[in-house]
Parts: structure tokens; C-alpha cells; sequence
């Protein structure tokens, strides 16, 4: 599957364009998690510094999610959420949006590769 296309979603049948590959390509593994961190930014409640439901309500048009039902954006939260506070740290985010990317899933060991490589030279935390 190339970039770009609809890929089926966990979310009621929905679909979404899995633009992941594309940016990894283009961006390489620290351009691609900056952007990830972008996004993230963008979503999350500015108070709490996660994304949370009404977060993530807000501002679904933004992701061209302005479709999604109240079940399907509690279902995406849950989905991401792993310590169960019901809401998305940076780090869950970006485990998501890797988990949600198929084609991405499949290079995602070169991506982790380079970034840690990154951070082994730079001796630096990518997620500070």
C-alpha cells in the first residue's frame, strides 16, 4: 500500500488517509517524530499538557475528524490511552499514530533505529 490511501479504521468501519509513510520518507525518523510532537501539541489541552476528550473533540476538524461520533473519539483515547489516566501523553500519541500506520508499522524498526541513533550520538532525550 502506498501513502496516501485509505487504509480501514478500528473506528466503526471509518477510514483514513495513512499519510505516515510519506512524511517518514520525506522528513526522516526526527523530522517525522517532530511533527508527530506537532501534532500532538496541537491536540492537547493546553492546561494539562495531554490530549483529553474535550481535546480532542475541539479540535478533530483540524484531523479531518469533524465525522466522529462521541463513541469513536472516546474509542481512539482508549485506544492510545496505556496508563488508563483516559487521556494521551506525547509518548502514547506517538505510539498510536505508529500503531495506526500499517505501511509504517512495517519500517518502524528503521525509524526507532535511526532516532536512537540520533539520540546515542547527541546524547540527548528526544522526549523531553
Amino acid at each position: 500500500m502506498a501513502g496516501g490511501e485509505p487504509v480501514d479504521g478500528w473506528m466503526g468501519g471509518s477510514e483514513f488517509e495513512d499519510y505516515l509513510p510519506v512524511m517518514a520518507e520525506k522528513l526522516g525518523a526526527e523530522g517525522l517524530l517532530e511533527e508527530l510532537c506537532n501534532g500532538f501539541r496541537l491536540l492537547a489541552d493546553p492546561r494539562r499538557g495531554l490530549i483529553t476528550f474535550a481535546s480532542l473533540k475541539q479540535n478533530a476538524t483540524a484531523l479531518g475528524l469533524e465525522g466522529l461520533s462521541d463513541g469513536e473519539l472516546m474509542g481512539m483515547l482508549q485506544e492510545g490511552d496505556m496508563n488508563g489516566d483516559d487521556a494521551l501523553d506525547e509518548l502514547e500519541f506517538c505510539v498510536l499514530m505508529f500503531r495506526l500506520s500499517p505501511d509504517l508499522m512495517a519500517e518502524s524498526h528503521r525509524v526507532v533505529d535511526e532516532v536512537l541513533h540520533h539520540e546515542l550520538m547527541n546524547e540527548s532525550v528526544f522526549f523531553s
